[in-house]
């Protein structure tokens, strides 16, 4: 019997230069991201974490934006507040791409998406 995909942790960051991050990140992560928005955001996935990074006006660059954890277990998208004001989020790798949808629809299927099922 296959052993059930785990949770992996998902950290979301703010970031002004999206093109010098990524080219960082990819050193760091070892891999491209899944999900690239030029300009505006871009996703990782590996066996480890799940990282995003936005540029975000609302926040500064270089901060956490929210916390959460990919997994594969739970039933749909929740967000809820720590007891330090952190957000935290809790959804499944699909839940996060028809996230991401949403808030770019008029990037869908422009965007270079390498996504993985789950």
């Amino acid at each position: 019997m296959d052993k059930p995909k785990s949770k992996k942790i998902h950290l979301a960051l703010s970031v002004k230069n999206l093109d010098e991050v990524v080219k960082d990140y990819n050193k760091r992560l070892g891999s491209s991201p899944e999900v690239f928005i030029p300009n505006e955001y871009a996703l990782w996935r590996t066996n480890e974490v799940n990282l995003s990074v936005r540029v975000d006006p609302s926040f500064q660059p270089g901060s956490l934006r929210h916390l959460g954890f990919e997994d594969p277990s739970v039933d749909g998208f929740t967000s809820t507040i720590d007891s330090i004001g952190i957000v935290w989020e809790s959804f499944r790798a699909q839940d996060q791409l028809d996230e991401i949808n949403s808030i770019w629809p008029e990037k869908k299927g422009t965007v270079v998406l390498i996504y993985c099922s789950q």
